[in-house]
């Protein structure tokens, strides 16, 4: 990485998927990597199932938690309706990693709007670098639904300069004992997927 190069990941998705928990890893295995790293979240009606955010932003010195529209290098999002309300802030040739999680709106539950069915399609003709996970499946492999975050911290750990054993590290010290082994499993199906 060039020393003025800073790298910007934004993370999307709805109350409850565990985005600000991703985002705490994803910071502390980028400091223990000695990277300085900054930090922002928006997570207003996150316990109604509203939209979550959180900006990571790292590099040999970094002075914005924030990342401008235009400048994310990948947009690191939980749920595919989230992936489109952020597409603004993706670099042309930034990296979308979608989990394939579809949670309806309160619009869509109620009758008003529809879920729209060409996300994927919208997304590949329109970016180049677009990888889909099944979160949820490679969770439930690992023997637990409520990992689906850390699957989707493998995931995007192959586009991020940094050692499996940091990752690895890092997850040790973020989850209890009794949940360590299951994250760790979620983290490498997320790594060797796709």
């Amino acid at each position: 990485m060039n020393t003025n190069d800073v790298k910007s990941i934004l993370l999307a998705g709805v109350g409850g998927q565990g985005i600000l928990r991703a985002s705490d890893i994803i910071c502390m295995a980028v400091m223990e990597a000695g990277f300085d790293t900054k930090k922002s979240e928006v997570h207003g009606m996150a316990q109604r199932g509203g939209c979550v955010t959180s900006h990571v932003r790292y590099g040999a010195k970094v002075y914005s938690p924030l990342a401008r529209k235009g400048d994310v290098d990948i947009l690191l999002s939980f749920e595919k309706l989230e992936t489109l309300r952020y597409l603004d802030f993706l670099k042309p040739d930034g990296i979308i990693i979608m989990d394939k999680e579809e949670i309806y709106p309160p619009a869509v539950n109620l009758g008003i709007s529809e879920y729209p069915r060409d996300i994927l399609e919208q997304l590949k003709d329109n970016f180049k670098n677009v990888v889909v996970a099944d979160a949820l499946a490679l969770a439930r492999e690992a023997g637990n639904l409520r990992a689906a975050n850390t699957v989707m911290l493998g995931i995007v750990s192959k586009y991020i300069d940094i050692k499996d054993e940091i990752w690895e590290s890092v997850l040790r010290r973020s989850f209890p004992e009794k949940l360590v082994d299951l994250n760790i499993k979620a983290f490498r199906l997320g790594k060797e997927d796709s």
